[in-house]
């Protein structure tokens, strides 16, 4: 038997065949655009409760008045943005914390709320729960009997 290893996802041509899906293409289009080829800054995701995430990123050495969180068209972007050097009187012997700038982008599920924001020992910690909407909940339907 002949293995076929799929190396990319063609969403097009399987949209072709699968009606009422737009929505859920459109979101995995979306997630594939946010992956970027870089890994700085490093971050954790932890999913701390049932339907709560709080994702850690490594922010070390950035002020409060460098760094953004948002939510936008269901995204959450982090951005850190750190001075430039001439503006900064230090000589650095060796420098090995990075002082560059970065944009993270997560893409959010529908019903995903940012709850919060901190920052503890160089670690930005972001909280975001999935609130399930009672439409979503599991109903009890009440049964009658008719004699």
């Amino acid at each position: 038997m002949k293995e076929v290893y799929l190396n990319s996802l063609d969403i097009p041509s399987i949209s072709r065949f699968a009606v009422g899906f737009d929505r859920m293409f459109n979101d995995l289009s979306r997630t594939a655009g946010t992956l970027n080829g870089t890994n700085y800054p490093p971050y954790n995701i932890i999913k701390s409760a049932e339907n709560t995430y709080t994702i850690e990123i490594a922010v070390a050495g950035f002020e409060e008045s460098e760094m953004d969180v948002e939510v936008k068209e269901g995204e959450l972007i982090v951005k850190g943005e750190k001075q430039s050097k001439e503006e900064t009187e230090v000589e650095y012997l060796h420098q090995g914390i990075a002082n560059r700038n970065f944009v993270r982008t997560f893409a959010l599920a529908e019903n995903v709320e940012v709850q919060g924001a901190s920052v503890k020992n160089g670690v930005l910690a972001i909280t975001v729960e999935h609130i399930v909407p009672e439409s979503a909940k599991p109903k009890k339907i009440a049964i009658t009997f008719q004699k």
